[in-house]
């Protein structure tokens, strides 16, 4: 199954695409088809993420994509060269924060990432690098080891490895797993300043708010296969649906027959009502569902709307491909 929608631009992101992945197809010697004919583009400029439970083929596409394991089948084009033919070139324009937190850990911080600068060919440019270590509070860490450093340090370092070369397009491949909320909340700040530098942005995550928070397109991979790709606002909307709660003015012991067409939940002892709704359906019911509730003699003295969350669509749309 391929999908590639581009539907719904997001406001602060280009249209021209700076990776077209298409047909790409990976089975590994051991049997296991980790991609199945993928088609995706990712816009110049935008943040992108891709979500999807373990196992579904995340960490398989960026290590195509990047360069790291050879493809199947299908074609990978980033900024316009072919990621096979044009490693060298296409290997200089991304750079890449994997999930495995590997260093030298008897070197120091400033060395290290100095260090994966000139693997790529770049002169040395030590204020290219203090920048990058004080964007990432490393600074005063520069001539620690890296073996002295906590986790989310040692996470911070790999990012600034990957920044070394003043990458054009960055993955990120679960880059806040094991990390605090501080320094999660400083991750997110400092992708933001590298898109508005005009980095683009790929993400891998289990942390949905994270996806929620900074991305302009959502891309679901679920059994190799990618399930959706759409403008995250657009997805929420047209997948999302909405909770009608209602707070009773006297609490039930059960709702009367007259209201089982609803599927409503009664909750809070007796005291709240629940109906959930579909944001796209003709009707939604509430007027209806209001008047049967009158005639019932059933008050109420609140009601509120809320909206469900991505985390509630990405498991729907899982459950659906699975």
């Amino acid at each position: 199954m391929s999908v590639d929608r581009e539907a719904g631009h997001a406001p602060m992101a280009p249209a021209d695409p700076v990776i077209v992945v298409r047909g790409l197809d990976k089975t590994y010697a051991s049997g296991f088809h980790a991609l199945k004919n993928i088609d995706l583009t990712v816009r110049r400029g935008e943040i992108f993420a891709l979500l999807g439970p373990n196992g579904a083929g995340k960490t398989t596409l960026i290590s195509i994509i990047c360069g790291i394991v050879n493809p199947g089948s299908g074609s990978i084009e980033v900024d316009g060269h072919d990621v096979v033919r044009d490693f060298r070139t296409t290997r200089s324009i991304i750079g890449l924060v994997p999930q495995e937190l590997t260093t030298d850990a008897f070197e120091t911080v400033w060395n290290t990432v100095s260090f994966s600068r000139g693997l790529f060919g770049k002169p040395a440019n030590p204020a290219h690098i203090e920048q990058v270590l004080k964007d990432l509070s490393l600074w005063d860490k520069r001539n620690n080891r890296i073996l002295t450093l906590s986790g989310g340090m040692k996470r911070r370092v790999m990012i600034a490895k990957a920044l070394s070369h003043e990458p054009r397009v960055l993955f990120l491949d679960e880059p806040t797993a094991g990390v605090d909320v501080e320094l999660r909340r400083d991750m997110w700040a400092m992708v933001r300043r590298l898109r508005a530098g005009g980095v683009t942005i790929i993400l891998t995550t289990h942390y949905i708010d994270e996806a929620e928070e900074m991305a302009d397109r959502v891309g679901v991979i679920n059994k190799g296969e990618l399930i959706l790709v759409e403008d995250k606002a657009v997805l929420m909307h047209k997948l999302g649906k909405k909770q009608l709660t209602l707070q009773l003015q006297q609490p039930l012991d059960a709702l009367p027959d007259t209201l089982a067409a609803y599927a409503l939940e009664l909750g809070a002892n007796g005291t709240e009502l629940t109906y959930t709704y579909d944001t796209q359906a003709q009707r939604t019911g509430i007027t209806s569902l209001l008047r049967d509730l009158g005639q019932a003699g059933i008050g109420f003295k609140d009601l509120s709307t809320q909206q469900n969350s991505l985390e509630q669509i990405f498991v729907d749309l899982v459950r659906k491909g699975a």
